[in-house]
């Protein structure tokens, strides 16, 4: 199985790599997979690569489901 998610770029770093903030964890990741992609857009992560850019509404109402999930509430 796999599991992508919504990120929101919020650094681009030298080469290839930038910082995302993916409901509050920040990681960096690669944007060789999508080059066009520039601070403040969002993107779906999967296994520290950038795989595609994510419509702004649709990536926000995507993390409010992730944020109403039980799970999600029990561990914060």
């Amino acid at each position: 199985m796999c599991l992508a998610i919504p990120a929101r770029i919020v650094n681009r770093l030298a080469g290839d790599d930038a910082v995302i903030d993916a409901g509050g964890v920040r990681k960096t990741v690669s944007l060789a997979l999508v080059p066009e992609a520039a601070e403040g857009d969002y993107v779906i992560v999967h296994v520290g690569y950038a795989i595609s850019r994510l419509d702004p509404r649709e990536a926000e109402r995507t993390l409010a489901r992730f944020a109403d999930l039980p799970d999600a509430q029990e561990a914060r």
